[in-house]
């Protein structure tokens, strides 16, 4: 073969190669393209219903506005407002007593849960199914059952603790009990959830370490407090972020079993900001809390997020 035919069939290879780049990048573009497609329904969905009102709820806040009428532009007065109120900071009190009590509770039995199921042994799907079961119902279902179920008089709970010889309760109309009560119904509502979370993450930790752990002797105890528990820690984060964003946003159980009562003793800033926005017609003053509320939730994830982060554990 001369040099002029060698010359000749390299072009034609090079040429080949090229046309099969440009087809390459044209079947990349297009499968980028209808996966555009595929997420645009739910992109236009996040933006309308979720950022869209986000978004309007940040500019009222700025405003005197009473859903009738022209909203007035106040600037930071919604905000300044909101320092001086005694009502925002013991409704806010509240909320952060019971995110407290909600979210250690919630993360620990759950995780207790899901390390009890990771066992073999008889029985375990039907637990699981148990466990998960109060999740089928909303939280206003699970809210008005535990009401009943809490009354006083013809309460189940009461009844059962007649029964065997002990006296009623007033469980929902008692100031030292009443969040406490609302707190073990969420946690009863909550805890099949993320119980299914956590199992999951222990499932997924590779059993070379678990077995190389109990070759060298290692407790029980120790397996789970050396290597489940670090190895767990980005399912934990997103569990306990979940759980703190849901405490603080807790309105629906509260609402429906105790409406903020008895004197104001489960009363927290969700039911505040519902008050003055469709109650009193304030909105832009509620729209200013619901903005602070906002803020505040985003900087105490930021704030798990460093410190997962500052720990975390490569595989």
């Amino acid at each position: 073969m001369t040099e002029i035919e060698l010359s000749a069939a390299e072009q034609t290879v090079k040429a080949a190669e090229r046309g099969r780049a440009r087809n390459g990048n044209r079947d990349r573009r297009e499968q980028a393209l209808v996966g555009y497609l595929f997420i645009l329904p739910d992109l236009l969905g996040l933006l309308i219903f979720l950022v869209g009102p986000m978004l309007m709820a940040f500019v009222i806040s700025f405003t005197d506005w009473r859903l009738t009428g022209v909203p007035e532009f106040v600037g930071l007065r919604n905000y300044e407002i909101i320092f001086k109120d005694p009502k925002f900071g013991a409704s806010l009190g509240r909320t952060i007593l019971y995110t407290i009590g909600f979210v250690p509770t919630v993360y620990c039995l759950s995780l207790g849960m899901a390390v009890l199921l990771t066992r073999r042994a008889r029985g375990n799907f039907f637990f699981r199914t148990l466990y998960f079961m109060p999740i089928a119902m909303s939280m206003v279902v699970a809210g008005v059952m535990w009401r009943f179920m809490l009354d006083p008089g013809n309460g189940l709970v009461n009844q059962l603790l007649r029964a065997v010889g002990l006296p009623g309760f007033q469980w929902l109309g008692n100031v030292q009990s009443a969040m406490a009560s609302v707190i073990l119904v969420s946690v009863w509502k909550s805890a099949g959830y993320f119980m299914i979370i956590l199992l999951a993450g222990i499932q997924d930790i590779p059993q070379d370490y678990i077995e190389a752990a109990e070759i060298d002797g290692a407790s029980r105890w120790q397996i789970f407090w050396r290597i489940i528990l670090p190895l767990l820690k980005p399912t934990s984060f997103f569990v306990l972020v979940i759980l703190m964003i849901n405490a603080l946003q807790a309105f629906d159980q509260i609402y429906v079993m105790t409406g903020g009562g008895p004197a104001q003793s489960t009363y927290t800033l969700l039911m505040y900001i519902y008050e003055k926005a469709f109650r009193e017609w304030n909105f832009g003053y509620a729209a200013a809390m619901s903005t602070f509320l906002f803020g505040m939730i985003l900087v105490l994830t930021l704030i798990q997020v460093r410190y997962f982060r500052s720990g975390e554990v490569k595989q």
